[in-house]
C-alpha cells in the first residue's frame, strides 16, 4: 500500500515521512487470522459515508457479538444497519466508498477497514482495500452493561443546522468522539479522537476546535482533510444510547501560538458545522464508564 499526496504532505510537514513509510507495512488489502478473530467478538462499529452534496457522515452501528462477519479475506458483512433516518442509507445508494472502525472500548483495540459497500434492507456488504489495526492511545475503557433494553424507546431524530444548548454541553463533557473524512480517488476513512473531557472546545453553536495529540503518524484523516476538508463527526452518549451527528469543514491548524490552548496539541482542528442530526435512542446498547486512557494530556 502506498500513501496519498495529502497523506505525504502532512506527514512531511510534521516531519515524520520516514517514520510512516516504515509502518506502511501494516496495512493491507486482505484481513488476517488476526482482524478475523478480533472482528468475531465486536459490537462497535462506526462508519463513513459521502452525500449526493459531498458532505461526509459518521454513523454508528452495532449489534450482537460478531455481528460484523468475515465472508472471506477480502470481504465483510455487517448484519445490522442504521436507524432509517441516518445518511447512510441513501448515501450508499449513490457512493459505495466506506470507511469502517470497529472498536473494543474495552480492551482498547480498534481496526480499521475501508472498502466499497452494498447495501439492502438487512445487511452492508464491503469489499474490502485496507485494513489495520490502529494503536491504542486516547481509548477510554467502557464495558458494555446490557445488550438489549427491555423497554427501549423507538428512535426520534432531531435535525438542525445549529448546536443547542443540550448539544453543546454534551460536546464538552465528552472524552470520545470519531471523525469521518473523504478522499475522492482512496475513498472513504474513520478514525477515533479520544482526550479529558473538555478537549473539544464549543466556539458558538457552528464552530468547533479540538487538539490533535500525537498518534501513529500515518496521517489518514489529516491527509484527507488537506485534499478535501469535508468531514463528520460523532458523539455517542454511551449511558443512555443517544447520538450527534455533524458534518462541516474542517481545518488543519499548525500555528505554535494556537497549540498553547491545548495542553499536548501537536495540531488543532477548526470545525465548521453545516448539519447536525441527533437521534435519541439510537442504539439498544449501553456502555458503563471503566477508566480513562493513561495517554490523555493532563
Amino acid at each position: 500500500m502506498s500513501f496519498h499526496s495529502g497523506e505525504i504532505a502532512v506527514q512531511t510537514q510534521a516531519g515524520v515521512q520516514e517514520e510512516a513509510q516504515r509502518l506502511c507495512n501494516l496495512i493491507s488489502s486482505t484481513i488476517k487470522p488476526s482482524a478475523q478473530e478480533f472482528l468475531h467478538t465486536q459490537q462497535l462499529a462506526i462508519a463513513s459515508t459521502v452525500d449526493i452534496n459531498s458532505r461526509v457522515w459518521a454513523s454508528l452501528l452495532t449489534g450482537e457479538s460478531g455481528f460484523v462477519e468475515v465472508l472471506n479475506t477480502q470481504a465483510i458483512q455487517i448484519n445490522a444497519i442504521p436507524i432509517q433516518t441516518d445518511p447512510s442509507h441513501q448515501n450508499l445508494q449513490t457512493n459505495n466508498d466506506i470507511g469502517l472502525l470497529i472498536i473494543d472500548l474495552t480492551n482498547r483495540r480498534r481496526l480499521r477497514l475501508n472498502g466499497k459497500a452494498e447495501i439492502n434492507h438487512k445487511n452492508i456488504k464491503v469489499q474490502i482495500q485496507q485494513v489495520f489495526f490502529n494503536c491504542p492511545k486516547y481509548i477510554q475503557i467502557r464495558h458494555i452493561e446490557k445488550t438489549v433494553i427491555d423497554s427501549l424507546e423507538q428512535p426520534e431524530t432531531f435535525i438542525t443546522d445549529a448546536l443547542s444548548e443540550t448539544n453543546q454541553l454534551w460536546i464538552t463533557q465528552a472524552d470520545t468522539f470519531f471523525i469521518a473524512s473523504y478522499h475522492p480517488e482512496s475513498g472513504a476513512d474513520t478514525s477515533h479522537r479520544g482526550g479529558l473531557p473538555g478537549f473539544v472546545q464549543v466556539v458558538n453553536s457552528n464552530k468547533l476546535v479540538f487538539p490533535d495529540y500525537s498518534g501513529n503518524n500515518m496521517f489518514q484523516t489529516f491527509g484527507n482533510l488537506i485534499v478535501n476538508p469535508n468531514a463528520g463527526l460523532l458523539f455517542i452518549d454511551f449511558a443512555q444510547g443517544h447520538t450527534l451527528q455533524l458534518t462541516g469543514k474542517a481545518k488543519v491548524i499548525w500555528d505554535v501560538e494556537r497549540l498553547s490552548e491545548f495542553v499536548g496539541a501537536q495540531r488543532i482542528v477548526e470545525f465548521d458545522i453545516e448539519q447536525i442530526l441527533e437521534i435519541r435512542n439510537s442504539t439498544p446498547l449501553r456502555w458503563l464508564f471503566g477508566e480513562y486512557s493513561p495517554a490523555n494530556p493532563k
